[in-house]
């Protein structure tokens, strides 16, 4: 019977689209099954792709290092006035101008190291200019300081801070004019000015004019007061003392300036 209806092409062609559709269908049935498995939720995945998954990204490491609380660098500049002692203090009247600028490399939020550059006017006293048979004069000491320096923060806004150190002194000056006779014993002011030589003033005009270069250190502190994030107001004195040749200058310079 059936070999008779295969003769017809009707029963052949409905017998090939029912094979076709058997096998359209089984392939869809196995695709439907692997789907769940491949989309599977993270919590039944295997240990081993969770914790591959949960790795933080390199930026994402970066980002949850603390930041340091301290700049690597800082830098100052102030100005303020003078005080003395000793033979300076002799020749010297007080209130003299102070100029000073700094630099920091600090590392870590208590210690550093801080290089400064000082200029100190050294005006002279009536009685030194008495001294010198002078009108008038100019005076004034350069200074270069590297000191190691230690911080020390007493509240978010205030802090104190310390120093000391070697140091390298260039004081010069001229006098407008004197009246001193060359050849003539030298007083306390030359020995001090510089311009005494084996016990006498120079037969030239040389001793008009000053110029000694000195070793020395110097040591001091300070306080700040923050006024923004990365500002803030010091006021600092120091103690500066040079010698060469048994010639000595000692300078207390006051000194209120801004870091940053």
């Amino acid at each position: 019977m059936i070999g008779r209806f295969a003769a017809f092409p009707r029963f052949r062609i409905v017998v090939q689209g029912a094979f076709l559709t058997t096998i359209l269908a089984g392939g869809a049935l196995v695709r439907a099954q692997q789907t769940p498995a491949q989309q599977q939720p993270d919590s039944q995945k295997p240990d081993n792709q969770q914790s591959s998954s949960q790795e933080a990204s390199p930026e994402e490491s970066r980002r949850k290092t603390k930041p340091k609380d301290y700049k690597n660098w800082t830098f100052n500049l102030g100005g303020g006035a003078g005080l003395y002692n000793g033979a300076t203090k002799t020749y010297v009247r007080g209130g003299g101008i102070v100029a000073a600028g700094g630099v920091a490399r600090n590392y870590s939020k208590y210690f550093g190291f801080r290089a400064d550059v000082q200029w100190d006017n050294l005006p002279l006293r009536d009685s030194a200019l008495h001294m010198a048979l002078a009108p008038g004069a100019t005076s004034q000491v350069y200074s270069l300081m590297v000191d190691p320096v230690f911080n020390v923060e007493v509240t978010k806004e205030w802090g104190l801070y310390v120093l000391g150190g070697p140091s390298f002194y260039h004081r010069s000056g001229k006098l407008d004019s004197s009246n001193a006779v060359p050849g003539s014993a030298c007083g306390g002011f030359f020995t001090w000015w510089g311009a005494c030589y084996a016990g006498s003033i120079p037969l030239r005009g040389d001793f008009l004019k000053s110029s000694q270069n000195e070793l020395g250190e110097n040591f001091g502190g300070g306080i700040t007061r923050k006024i923004r994030p990365n500002v803030e107001f010091y006021a600092e004195f120091r103690y500066l003392h040079g010698t060469h040749n048994k010639v000595t200058t000692d300078v207390r310079p006051i000194t209120i300036g801004v870091r940053w």
